[in-house]
């Protein structure tokens, strides 16, 4: 055991150190999930913004800063997604298999991994709230900062091991799409758009049993009013259930891999 806790040090580094590595060898990889959900933000911006008006929102007098968040979600979970297209690019290329074959512990291998993801969806959050900032959307306090600063990245440590499944399971890059859509779906059905009151039956249903709504709560507080316990603990607790609950997935389909 003593060797097997010898050989685990380090690897979560330097498996993060290398995926981050890549920003450096091709910059661009970057620009999808900075550019996707900024458009996104400012298009709905654009075209609903008056929606503010309509009972339900509080006098809430800019539409952007709503949707602000929902564009931190997306960016989270494009960034996990990128991060279990790797995976798979590993996996093609026959690196992830030897790396199974070190000795070193599953969590720990999976843990290296979806670290680079936690790290590299700060760059989106830290670009979409600068551009939110100069369209008008008020500062939300560094206490908000931190607190959607580590939501996010544990929705895109969620979301990396998401597509981590799904690469060991169809171990080929023409998978992503599959990697994109559980983020995408994930945050499409909760309050982002509008408030809970003012949805439908059907989606507010669907939106109180989504653990993303909570997060995505816990991230909008600072945004549109005061930050309060009440909204960042539920916040809290689901998205690092959401994120146990795949990771144990994750592990699991390595598991079988290596076997």
């Amino acid at each position: 055991m003593s060797n097997e806790r010898t050989n685990d040090r380090g690897v979560v580094p330097a498996l993060a150190r290398r995926a981050l590595n890549e920003l450096l060898r091709v910059p661009g990889a970057a620009v999808p999930g900075i550019l996707a959900p900024t458009i996104f933000m400012l298009g709905l911006s654009a075209v609903f913004g008056n929606v503010t008006a309509l009972p339900g929102f509080d006098g809430l007098d800019k539409y952007m800063a709503f949707v602000l968040p929902v564009g931190l979600l997306q960016g989270a979970g494009f960034t996990g997604a990128a991060t279990g297209v790797n995976m798979a690019r590993d996996i093609e290329q026959g690196w992830f298999d030897r790396l199974l074959l070190a000795p070193v512990r599953r969590p720990v291998l999976l843990a290296g991994i979806v670290a680079s993801a936690a790290l590299r969806t700060l760059i989106p959050a830290t670009a979409l709230i600068c551009v939110g900032l100069l369209f008008g959307v008020k500062f939300p306090g560094f206490l908000d900062l931190l607190i959607v600063a580590l939501l996010v990245m544990i929705v895109a440590s969620a979301s990396a091991c998401w597509g981590a499944i799904i690469a060991l399971r169809f171990r080929t890059q023409q998978a992503a799409p599959l990697m994109q859509i559980g983020s995408f779906m994930a945050v499409l059905f909760t309050a982002a758009y509008a408030p809970m009151a003012l949805l439908q039956p059907w989606l507010k249903a669907i939106a109180t049993v989504n653990p993303v709504n909570y997060v995505l709560t816990g991230v909008r507080q600072g945004f549109i009013g005061s930050v309060s316990w009440a909204d960042t603990w539920p916040a809290f607790v689901a998205g690092a259930g959401l994120l146990a609950l795949l990771a144990t997935f994750a592990i699991r389909g390595m598991s079988r891999t290596s076997d």
